[in-house]
């Protein structure tokens, strides 16, 4: 299974949508700073996650949550 996940910072309130198979190593290494694109932007909390059955079909849910549709979705999920 693979996760995508979206994240959002404390500190700028901005959002990160990714893809991972470990989602606690990738929420550390997040906040830990160990990722170029997320690193002087956290901490980070988790705010949605879901499972899907293989790498492209988590791609395509990816990449609706970077459109504008998916971040109505987002907003309507979370808020």
């Amino acid at each position: 299974m693979v996760t995508v996940y979206v994240l959002r910072s404390q500190s700028t309130m901005q959002h990160y949508v990714g893809i991972t198979k470990n989602l606690p190593r990738r929420l550390e290494e997040h906040n830990q700073g160990r990722n170029r694109a997320t690193r002087n932007r956290g901490p980070w909390n988790l705010l949605y996650t879901e499972q899907c059955p293989d790498y492209a079909s988590a791609r395509k849910h990816e990449r609706f949550l970077k459109s504008g549709p998916g971040h109505a979705f987002i907003k309507q999920r979370v808020q």
